[in-house]
């Protein structure tokens, strides 16, 4: 869902129902619009507002898919959010109920519910005067990453996963997908999570910022698994594919991790306690040199996480038998564990929505209510990622003359590849040197 150097296609035949799908409120805040069953644009807000993981309202976002395909917010029928602040509710509750959380964490999640129930409203004040009067739709979170990948994949037929952070009080989900319809009630819940214990331990590693984990991704092949006992100590395998953290190295649980936006761009408070220090030692500042220490950490992180990882994913084949697999979530963007799910796994065909974290969620929920209200309908495939704005050569020109004093002061020389091709061959021989 790149908004720079992006194609769109073409508007199609005239408009009958449109879904608009939405992940609002969150880091990675996005838009996408289809129109009878047929994805027709999607852009994260980010590339609107140039702050990476933007999170808040998709204005903009919401905006371009509109423009894009020629209708107006009163045209719309359906809106799709990637939210559902009753999914889950008894365990919601039987969890407060037993854990006695700290009260700030409990209104910190209720006041979020409650933005995410004024979706009417915020549409009705960015779009004044449209005359919205489209029904709002809540599609539970996981659900929505499911139908991300499952709904827009080639197979008829597949094993199902949705692995993240939290959404909707739970941070995994599988199961099954056939035809139109997922069939995915097999869940891990709060507070246990693959996403947490990875993002966690990319803090300690002193990358504080949403969405470094992929940091430690490229870090870990410098380093060495020596810490592979200690991960074992903080995440450990369960039966049933399932895993669970030791929740004595974390806070999530028990206090407020505060999940704030400045300006767009959304912070997490440290996920770890201080435990993990007296486990792995001082944790990394920002400024201190990366070394063999870190390297090692990183990669015996990274071992964790794929252990887990394919422990699911083994457990459902065995379960089902299936060949087909597709993915989403945040952790489906760890392309490293993706890349050895035919050495680790049985599964022989493997789709990952391109957009898995949450911004894919707008995609899943429009998809979602798609087949729920149209059981019968064909399936739309999405077989690339470009749906976003496009920039012509005479626009990319256009920005390049207005900063060409700029470029020549930083040493930067403009070329002009006319086939892919030429690009490529340009590209190895500047790597080559």
């Amino acid at each position: 869902m790149e908004a720079h150097d992006l194609h769109c296609v073409e508007s199609g035949p005239p408009v009958t129902v449109i879904f608009l799908g939405l992940n609002a409120f969150h880091g990675d805040a996005s838009a996408c619009l289809i129109v009878d069953g047929q994805l027709v644009a999607a852009a994260e807000e980010e590339r609107f507002r140039r702050i990476k993981h933007w999170a808040g309202f998709p204005a903009e976002s919401i905006r371009f898919c509109l423009e894009h395909a020629g209708v107006d917010l009163s045209d719309v029928d359906h809106v799709a959010v990637n939210q559902d602040q009753k999914a889950h509710f008894w365990r919601k509750a039987v969890f407060s109920a037993c854990t006695l959380p700290n009260p700030a964490l409990v209104l910190d999640r209720l006041r979020n519910k409650q933005r995410r129930a004024r979706v009417r409203d915020q549409l009705v004040s960015t779009f004044p005067g449209a005359g919205f009067a489209g029904e709002v739709h809540p599609v539970e979170h996981h659900k929505a990453h499911l139908a991300s990948a499952f709904h827009v994949s080639p197979f008829d037929e597949a094993a199902v996963v949705s692995v993240d952070g939290f959404g909707d009080f739970a941070s995994t989900a599988w199961g099954i997908g056939r035809g139109n319809r997922l069939d995915a009630d097999e869940r891990i819940f709060f507070p246990h999570s693959l996403g947490i214990f990875y993002q966690a331990l990319t803090q300690f590693l002193g990358f504080p910022r949403y969405g470094d984990e992929y940091k430690v991704m490229g870090l870990a092949p410098y380093g060495e698994p020596v810490w592979r006992d200690s991960m074992r100590e903080i995440l450990s395998l369960k039966s049933e594919g399932r895993f669970a953290l030791n929740l004595s190295y974390f806070r999530h649980h028990r206090e407020r991790i505060a999940f704030s936006w400045e300006e767009g761009e959304p912070r997490f408070a440290q996920l770890f306690s201080e435990r993990l220090e007296r486990l792995l030692g001082p944790k990394r500042k920002q400024d201190e040199p990366i070394a063999q220490y870190h390297r090692d950490l990183a990669r015996s992180v990274q071992e964790r996480y794929e252990e887990a990882f394919f422990h699911l994913l083994n457990r459902l084949y065995e379960r089902n038998g299936l060949d087909n697999l597709v993915l989403a979530g945040g952790c489906a963007m760890n392309s490293v564990a993706n890349g050895k799910v035919f050495r680790k796994t049985p599964f022989r065909n493997l789709y990952v929505q391109p957009a898995a974290g949450d911004a894919g969620g707008a995609i899943g929920a429009a998809f979602s209510l798609w087949h729920q209200l149209n059981p019968d309908a064909p399936r739309f495939r999405m077989d690339h990622a470009y749906w976003g704005p496009a920039f012509d050569d005479a626009a990319v020109s256009t920005v390049l003359d207005e900063h060409a004093d700029r470029l020549t002061r930083e040493g930067c020389a403009v070329e002009h590849a006319l086939t892919d091709e030429a690009l490529l061959s340009r590209t190895v021989d500047v790597i080559k040197g």
